[in-house]
């Protein structure tokens, strides 16, 4: 397993996480998986054997019972792994049940270290913005939890590029804790990313966590171009994370992963898992499993490293187009382009020689 440094931040994480939304199976969370203490624990332990140290959850999972349960599930082994929650949705009724207000955000912190059984939280992300509480409350918050010890480093996800560099630029402001990561989806189905995510985090020192790589099933290999639907399945038009936009291009993705993993005699997931991996930007994919069998097949993707042609007939299957001011850039500022600017538009360079 390949260890990346989070961003500007001294620690190094597995480029393979594990995400635990499937712990628990409540309410809303019920259609991703069912997984108990005891299958927890296989889990786990099948990670931890293949080089994994993170391990992925969020107060709103399950209502809290993922964080119970991966907080049981670890028991001693807690301080060998890092663990990763998250904080922002609503977690009780009334008007301050939810948000990035100090009240919530202390208010959950505080119960998520109770229900993972543990003194501190390695990574405390904000799950998504809130436009409503100023920034500066939030980010002195979250610089008081640092302060305290009870979180490690902080980190955002689900936050557009301007509003990552305002809270950037709120932090370095007033010297409070810098989030040092920011936890986005990103996959060959689903580009957007590219555009400016990964350019802040290329700029900016951000280290980037995956989540939902294989596009909630999207990219297993499992939906085909003119074959029936697994059964159990939801239809593409049902999709919301992500949405399928283009059908086609969709099975197109497919059938070039499906052909790889042929020649090679691997999953398509691993792939797609392959592809994520091959990012400089990208610091660990978040893997989360229904069964074990799934998990095995997953870690394998840390295994594989694809050719020149195999990424390549990856990238020209689902590039998404250059729109604009992108491609006004590429038209007439390629002569003053930055490491970062040319993380987005260098493969549109080179296409148009």
């Amino acid at each position: 397993m390949e260890y990346r440094q989070l961003g500007r931040s001294g620690l190094k994480v597995s480029a393979l996480s594990l995400g635990t939304m499937t712990f628990g199976g409540q309410g809303k969370f019920a259609k991703t998986g069912q997984t108990d203490v005891a299958t927890a624990r296989r889990q786990i332990a099948l990670c931890r054997e293949a080089g994994i140290n993170l391990f992925d959850t969020a107060d709103v999972y399950s209502g809290g019972l993922s964080e119970e349960i991966l907080g049981e599930a670890l028991g001693k082994a807690r301080n060998d792994v890092l663990i990763a929650t998250k904080a922002r949705f609503p977690m009780s009724e009334g008007p301050n049940g939810g948000g990035s207000s100090r009240h919530h955000i202390l208010r959950a912190c505080e119960a998520s270290l109770k229900r993972l059984n543990t003194d501190h939280i390695d990574l405390y992300q904000l799950h998504q913005w809130d436009g409503l509480t100023p920034l500066e409350e939030t980010l002195r918050a979250l610089d008081d939890l640092v302060s305290s010890g009870k979180v490690r480093y902080v980190g955002l996800s689900n936050f557009s590029a301007w509003h990552l560099m305002k809270t950037l630029g709120v932090s370095d402001a007033h010297h409070w804790v810098r989030p040092v990561s920011q936890q986005i989806h990103y996959t060959l189905q689903a580009r957007e990313a590219e555009y400016e995510l990964l350019p802040v985090s290329h700029d900016q020192g951000l280290g980037v966590l995956v989540w939902s790589p294989l596009a909630g099933g999207l990219l297993s290999g499992k939906y085909r171009r003119n074959q029936p639907q697994p059964e159990g399945t939801r239809h593409l038009a049902e999709w919301g994370e992500p949405p399928v936009r283009d059908e086609s291009k969709l099975y197109d993705i497919v059938d070039v992963l499906v052909d790889i993993a042929a020649a090679r005699g691997v999953s398509a997931a691993q792939i797609s898992l392959a592809w994520l991996l091959s990012k400089p930007v990208v610091t660990s994919v978040i893997v989360g499993a229904r069964s074990e069998e799934q998990l095995v097949d997953n870690l394998k993707a840390a295994e594989i490293t694809l050719s020149a042609d195999e990424l390549e007939r990856l990238n020209q299957v689902s590039q998404p187009p250059l729109i604009y001011p992108y491609w006004h850039q590429a038209q007439t500022a390629a002569d003053r382009l930055s490491a970062a600017d040319l993380s987005l538009i260098a493969p549109y360079l080179k296409q148009n020689k």
